[in-house]
Parts: C-alpha cells; structure tokens; sequence
C-alpha cells in the first residue's frame, strides 16, 4: 500500500535558517526505507496558527494519508505543537502517543516530558513527534508495523478488517 506521508518540521531556529534541519530528513529517510512515498516536507515556526493552518491544508487537500511533525512536543513557552494539532483533529490515537511513550522510556527518561499527541483529521493521521532526530526515529520506529494497518483502516479498504481479525492472538 502507498502511505503518502507529509513531515513538518516545526522550529523557530530552523524556519528562520539559524540551525539546520536535521529531524525532517532523519524521518523522510526513515519513510522511504519503509516504502513510504514523501509527498510533502516544510519547515514552520512554533506558532499555533501556522501549525493548524499547515495541518488542515495538508489534511484536507488529501495530499496526505500520514502526517509526521516533529518539534513543539517539549515544555518549552514555544513548544505548541500538541496545542495546535489538538484543536484541527476530529479524533484522538492515544494508543500510538502510549506507546511512542512506554517504548522510547526504555531508551531515555526524558521521553515522558514529551507532550506529542496523535490523532486523524478526515482520513489522514496525524502523529506528533520530538524535535530531536534520535528520539523522532526511535518514535516513528516504535509504531511504523500499526500504520499500514491504521491507513487502511481510514483509507476503508477491504482487505483492512481481514488483516485485523489475522493478527488476533486468542
């Protein structure tokens, strides 16, 4: 299945030039090793509305089945990303945001001051990530084998609830 995947870096220092991007790449590397097509990469500020403006268009021109942030999930005044996807989402994941957290406690203590959320907005999800590029791979890594499933499911096609019932373990 094609998962046409959109990244967003959202950084002050990095839009304005002042530090490069490093996370947008790690994560468009990551994509494309798991046969993801990239459609889509921009770096913005940490600003709640040029966030929900990002995310609602890129949800709503269905250009994009997953969208990957990275940055603004810390504790930081400026760290708004959790906010701002918050309020453009019609559904919360909860599922991937424990698990990105319980997984990646293993590797770091840190990872549970990470607010990052996920959640779909029409048919595409949308899963929050950290700004540093480690820590957003280890994240992405810890869910990438439930996103085919989880597209396909917001994508309703028929083989979905097939592999669904496949993977029960009773």
């Amino acid at each position: 299945m094609d998962i046409r995947t959109g990244i967003i870096t959202i950084s002050d220092r990095s839009s304005r030039g002042e530090r490069p991007d490093s996370s947008g790449p790690t994560l468009a590397d990551a994509a494309r090793e798991l046969t993801w097509i990239v459609s889509k990469m921009e770096i913005i500020p940490d600003d709640v509305n040029i966030i929900q403006k990002t995310l609602i268009e890129w949800c709503d021109s269905e250009d994009c089945d997953l969208i990957l942030t990275t940055g603004g999930t810390g504790f930081s005044q400026r760290d708004v990303t959790p906010e701002a996807t918050r309020q453009v989402i019609d559904r919360f994941a909860p599922g991937l945001d424990e698990a990105m957290r319980a997984g990646s406690r293993k590797i770091n203590p840190h990872s549970m001051l990470s607010r990052g959320i996920s959640g779909i907005r029409k048919s595409t999800l949308i899963i929050n990530l950290p700004g540093n590029p480690n820590a957003a791979l280890e994240n992405i890594m810890i869910v990438k084998d439930v996103i085919p499933h989880a597209i396909g499911l917001l994508k309703n096609l028929p083989t979905t609830e097939n592999e669904h019932q496949s993977l029960r373990k009773d």
